[in-house]
């Protein structure tokens, strides 16, 4: 019973350390925007959304153990067609959203089918090639997309009766969508398509003895990482307002899957710690090198997975671990010191170390009344 009222006290304890962490969150959330320049709120805008795209990324890679290369074209496939439907169709920016979702979850799914015989390096490749080809082909569209030029479209602006600027309501309307993302999938991984992707990731034949069907998840996983990327990349089209092939590079999907690595594989928070390394090191890598701010992009990367090999969300568990099995070793340390030793409410000890006898004292009754070994036993007479 008494097990069972200490568990239930960790739990109570560990929802209360929850909930007042995400109360702290969202008051330093919500009061960012008021005391940033609008520049650097403009990063924080940034930040949200790549936290979106890796939150899908982290779907496939971190707990369906797939490997991508091409969550960028589904980041630019959501950026299109937001600016297409503004460009071309004159709609509302809010009407855009569910479509660039929609859109890349069957995107996505259909990009699944072919990837599903597929594993490990030959997968990463087939999805680098899709990431590759579809900036070229953007070009060639040109009625559509605009060619190299790309499309100009108008910003999210904010309503009169807000009484904020158009950076601040950017930033509380990205942050509901990003909340609102993160949220479902905490909540995916939580169900049964969640368990699904963390056996299949696991192992895979297991997964399938157990009734797990692995080409519906995985096939499934491709499509939410996508729908996420969509949501992304229709964020960075009305926080920029404009979207052009070379934006959406290659080099786009390598930056986010080593965001994603770095921030930590499999975590809740490795999404937003991973959007915020991918915002501000390659601004850092500039100012502190023009000439070559890849290189300085790279060793910082190598730093980073030095100092923390599970990425940055493990970092904190990895310190107190460390703390926690040094203080026993320094508190051993302390009481073999001499000063431990010879303190004056120690205990003598009645023999020594490494099994030697201590010397006994003839005075003692009990030394004096103790039979030698060996001896016959005393009659009653003795």
């Amino acid at each position: 019973m008494s097990t069972i009222t200490a568990a239930l006290g960790t739990d109570r304890a560990r929802r209360l350390r929850a909930v007042l962490t995400v109360l702290f969150a969202g008051a330093v959330a919500v009061g960012a925007p008021f005391y940033f320049a609008p520049f650097q709120v403009f990063q924080l805008t940034m930040v949200l959304l790549y936290a979106v795209a890796l939150a899908g990324l982290n779907l496939l890679v971190g707990f369906g153990g797939q490997i991508s290369l091409g969550h960028g074209a589904f980041f630019a496939a959501g950026a299109y067609a937001a600016a297409v439907m503004l460009d071309r169709y004159d709609t509302g920016h809010l009407a855009t959203l569910p479509v660039a979702a929609a859109g890349c979850f069957l995107l996505g799914l259909g990009f699944g089918v072919p990837a599903l015989r597929l594993r490990g390096l030959y997968l990463a490749l087939v999805t680098l090639s899709f990431a590759v080809f579809l900036p070229p082909l953007l070009k060639r569209l040109e009625p559509v997309t605009g060619g190299s030029m790309g499309l100009t479209v108008d910003k999210l602006q904010p309503p009169a009766w807000s009484g904020l600027a158009e950076d601040q309501w950017m930033y509380f309307v990205v942050l509901a969508v990003t909340a609102v993302a993160l949220l479902l999938a905490r909540n995916l991984l939580r169900s049964r398509v969640g368990r699904a992707l963390l056996a299949v990731r696991d192992n895979e034949s297991a997964a399938e003895v157990m009734g797990v069907r692995l080409s519906l998840h995985k096939t499934l996983a491709f499509a939410w990482s996508a729908m996420f990327a969509g949501v992304a990349g229709c964020l960075y089209t009305w926080v920029i307002g404009f979207v052009s092939p070379d934006s959406f590079s290659f080099v786009l999907s390598i930056t986010l899957l080593a965001g994603l690595v770095v921030g930590g594989l499999g975590s809740l928070y490795g999404p937003l710690l991973g959007a915020a390394f991918v915002m501000y090191v390659p601004s850092v890598s500039q100012d502190l090198s023009e000439a070559a701010p890849g290189v300085v992009f790279g060793l910082l990367i190598i730093a980073v997975m030095f100092v923390a090999p599970t990425g940055l969300a493990g970092l904190p568990g990895r310190v107190l671990g460390a703390v926690a099995r040094r203080l026993p070793r320094t508190a051993a340390a302390l009481d073999r010191t001499p000063e431990a030793e010879s303190a004056p409410d120690a205990e003598p000890k009645s023999r020594t170390e490494s099994g030697t006898s201590a010397t006994l004292d003839p005075a003692d009754p009990a030394v004096v009344d103790a039979e030698p070994v060996g001896a016959p036993p005393r009659t009653e007479k003795e």
